[in-house]
């Protein structure tokens, strides 16, 4: 997409780069200050569709999460890939129907074979897990990672807009990654 190499799929993998593992982790997500993933409500189908769920402990470990030669996105790659999809970027990246997304899937074309679906997310404040088929956010690479609010690209059910947007490092998102 516009020069760039994206999975075309969210993360899935259970281990870091070097084969450690990363921690399944169901509950306390406000609590947790190490890298961790689950699943969207705690159930493995909702991974085989959407990906995993992960914390952002887990995105900035120094092991690495995305497989050899490919990477987390950073926000400049994130507004780049936007900038180039111009008008309509969420549509553009999310998938067509309402398989994935809740109506009203707002332009969606899926145009670029991102295949963005609606994974939603974890909340720490309760352990709630938010916006299935309704949001799809995606983590960012951060240099700075003592900030509670890290960059996350957004795309939504109700909007064709793609936003680079924040959330807390203890919460749940997908990943995406990019080749190097």
């Amino acid at each position: 997409i516009g020069g760039q190499l994206w999975m075309a799929e969210n993360l899935k993998t259970t281990h870091y780069r070097n084969g450690a593992s990363i921690p399944y982790v169901e509950n306390n997500w406000g609590s947790n200050t190490a890298g961790a993933y689950t699943f969207f409500d705690n159930l493995q189908s909702n991974a085989n569709i959407y990906g995993n769920l992960y914390n952002g402990y887990a995105v900035y470990d120094d092991r690495g999460i995305c497989p050899e030669s490919w990477h987390v996105p950073t926000e400049d790659e994130f507004v780049e890939l936007i900038s180039f999809l111009g008008d309509n970027a969420g549509g553009k990246l999310k998938e067509e129907g309402f398989e994935y997304w809740n109506s009203p899937n707002t332009g969606a074309t899926n145009e670029v074979g991102f295949n963005g679906r609606g994974g939603g997310t974890r909340n720490t404040g309760h352990d709630w897990d938010l916006y299935l088929k309704e949001h799809g956010h995606y983590w960012a690479n951060l240099e700075n990672t003592e900030d509670f609010y890290q960059i996350v690209l957004i795309i939504t059910n109700n909007s064709s807009d793609a936003i680079v947007g924040n959330q807390g490092i203890n919460e749940g998102s997908s990943v995406r990654c990019l080749k190097d």
